[in-house]
């Protein structure tokens, strides 16, 4: 005879259930952090929280002393937190501490003092999963400017140059692991090495170390500098391992066009704009005035451009093979200033083996910067701007073409025929067709 179970018995295990389940579907929503990455910057710290899952969480800030704290609901740390704040000069201490939720994280970051904060997720991408994000600002303040002024009262050529991505942006990775973001600014430095070593120029780094820098502030920091070029340099990458070679690539008429019609409804906010031009541009109430000279401006920066592109693209082909054999036009946010002539550089491919080992060697970077530094010295000893030291000390070569004279010459170059003859050891007036003059600049 089988007995039938008692209602005692029923609810014993219905509840069991219940409390399986719940437990179960717990365990199944927890978070985990998996990753902290801290990246000290000149002008900010970024802290990156790698998660399992998007992230629940709230934060806010105590003072007294200064701190910020993270609540990560349903979520458990995995990453050790004593070392995170060792080379940070704003954060002093990542800890955790109680809280107010079982089974939730709550993280503190003790700070130097108090800044403002930028808080937001990302979702995954490329070989991230979810990610919080938070950005410790240092307050506003007059960035250092480069000084430019020589002995001699002229003032140096500066050039901008960005090493691509940097920081928690490892840009292109290579088969064998490869940081396009580590190669850019190896080539960087000793592109900037070279130019500071050279009479009458100046490197301004927009990165100096392995952080961040938005597309934005690149640019501010050029104009900051007074740069009179801006190098972007990069690797880069396909789904293929095929392609291979080095690209120039500048501001296409598209993007150019938009950012000016920008640049134009807010000159009044920009910063000074460069080119002897920039207060009457920014200042002048005659709005066609404003416009006919930044149009002015516009089409010289991308001519300018365009032409130091060649000489970057002519020094290349020299040292590597190149995958596009003239500049190409696109739309990219580093190339958008309507105001600084811009190139962006394509060393090579990282997802080509062979390039990938050449990008990885010293000697291949030093020759890649070489070139760069050959295609700045060659553009800038024709096109040097009107009181460096460069325009004072170089000479332009002028080859005579028929019914010119030194008067002539004398007449445009703005300078006298004695000087002409005397740089030339001309005993007489008289000129060759076809004879290269060097013709030395007014300063």
């Amino acid at each position: 005879m089988r007995l039938l179970p008692s209602i005692a018995s029923i609810v014993f295990w219905l509840l069991l259930a219940v409390v399986l389940l719940c437990t179960n579907n717990a365990l199944a929503s927890t978070n985990s952090i998996d990753g902290i990455r801290v990246w000290p910057a000149p002008e900010n710290t970024r802290i990156v929280f790698d998660l399992k899952s998007k992230p629940d969480y709230k934060y806010f800030t105590l003072s007294k002393p200064d701190r910020l704290v993270i609540d990560f609901k349903n979520t458990k740390n995995n990453v050790a937190l004593t070392k995170l704040a060792e080379n940070d000069p704003r954060i002093q201490v990542f800890r955790t501490s109680t809280a107010k939720s079982t089974g939730s994280t709550r993280l503190v970051l003790e700070l130097s003092k108090k800044y403002p904060l930028t808080v937001f997720p990302l979702a995954p991408a490329g070989q991230y999963g979810d990610r919080l994000v938070i950005d410790l600002h240092d307050k506003k303040k007059s960035s250092p400017i480069t000084e430019t002024n020589s002995s001699s009262g002229k003032r140096d050529i500066v050039i901008a140059i960005v090493a691509g991505h940097g920081g928690e942006d490892p840009g292109s990775i290579g088969a064998k692991g490869t940081y396009e973001k580590k190669v850019t600014l190896s080539i960087a430095k000793k592109l900037a090495k070279m130019i500071d070593q050279r009479e009458g120029f100046k490197a301004a780094m927009i990165r100096t170390g392995d952080y961040y820098v938005t597309h934005s502030r690149k640019t501010e920091l050029a104009r900051e500098n007074k740069a009179d070029l801006l190098i972007s340099i990069h690797a880069d990458a396909f789904i293929s391992s095929k392609p291979s070679g080095a690209s120039v690539l500048v501001q296409s008429s598209r993007r150019a066009n938009s950012e000016f019609t920008r640049w134009i409804a807010n000159r009044q906010d920009e910063s000074e704009l460069l080119g002897g031009a920039g207060d009457t541009i920014k200042l002048t109430k005659d709005k066609n005035l404003a416009f006919t000279l930044a149009d002015m401006k516009k089409e010289y920066t991308m001519a300018s451009s365009y032409e130091f592109a060649l000489h970057v693209i002519k020094e290349l082909k020299q040292v590597t093979k190149l995958h596009k054999k003239e500049p190409e036009g696109l739309s990219l946010a580093v190339l958008k200033s309507s105001d600084i002539p811009s190139v962006l550089i394509e060393t090579g491919f990282m997802s080509n083996p062979i390039e990938e080992q050449n990008l990885n060697s010293r000697a291949h970077q030093t020759k890649l910067a070489n070139a760069i530094f050959k295609a700045v010295d060659s553009y800038f000893t024709s096109n040097a701007p009107q009181g460096t030291l460069v325009a004072a000390t170089t000479m332009r070569k002028h080859k005579v073409r028929s019914g010119e004279s030194l008067s002539v010459l004398a007449q445009r170059y703005k300078i006298s025929v004695a000087r002409i003859k005397a740089v030339n050891n001309l005993k007489s007036n008289v000129l060759r067709i076809g004879q290269t003059l060097k013709i030395p600049r007014a300063g």
